[in-house]
């Protein structure tokens, strides 16, 4: 069977749900998260697509964000106006690369998981990361995430992220045999997600995942 990582339990989140979420810490993620099979034909990303592999010295705080050549995460959106919310939605980006970086590594504990995730956002990665690790896989092909939008709390200290995600060239690849596993295209390829960022206390620069919600199976993203 096919895998993939991040698309997880299907759950629907109104506006106003998830912006009462922000900033709130009893609001809990899915406990349905688990990785879930892809299919293929996706749109080739544009030019300026931010893509994978940031080399650690772009980062402030020297986090290896490097991923293998083969693993491929495509960012094809553009960069909000508000200085919050652009630092947000790069590290959102950076918290994703985190989670395959953690597949690639075979480790929940990588230092990039750890500093790009908090609360349910860590339990959501860790839970990913592991479920790839007990199945024997990890990743390989190009995931594209666009159509991303952002909006802050009235008090600046929570961002919500939202994106969709095209996996119809991610697939998921044995480690023992190197086999890739592959299935037909399908709804089943698109995802919509939405992450709710919180501004790390000591840091000015530092955004971490709170909070993971996601719609699978989303036709709006098709």
């Amino acid at each position: 069977m096919k895998r993939r990582a991040l698309p997880v339990a299907a759950l629907a989140v109104t506006a106003a749900l998830l912006l009462t979420a922000c900033g709130s810490g009893d609001d809990k993620s899915s406990d349905n998260d688990k990785p879930a099979g892809a299919g293929q034909a996706v749109e080739s990303p544009k030019e300026s697509a931010e893509q994978s592999g940031t080399p650690a010295g772009n980062k402030p705080d020297g986090v290896d964000l490097s991923l293998p050549k083969d693993m491929n995460l495509v960012f094809d959106w553009d960069k909000p106006k508000d200085k919050n919310e652009a630092a947000a939605m790069n590290d959102a980006a950076s918290y994703l690369r985190a989670i395959y970086r953690g597949v690639d590594k075979r480790t929940t504990k990588d230092a990039a998981v750890t500093t790009y995730a908090t609360g349910d956002g860590l339990r959501y990665a860790n839970t990913q990361i592991d479920a790839w690790i007990d199945g024997g896989w990890t990743a390989t092909g190009t995931l594209r995430h666009y159509d991303a939008t952002t909006r802050s709390t009235t008090d600046g200290k929570s961002v919500e992220v939202a994106f969709c995600t095209d996996s119809g060239k991610f697939y998921g690849k044995e480690i023992k045999t190197k086999k890739v596993l592959k299935t037909k295209p399908s709804l089943e390829d698109f995802d919509y997600f939405k992450i709710v960022m919180v501004k790390f206390p000591t840091s000015t620069d530092l955004w971490q995942a709170s909070k993971v919600f996601v719609e699978t199976a989303a036709e709006k993203c098709r």
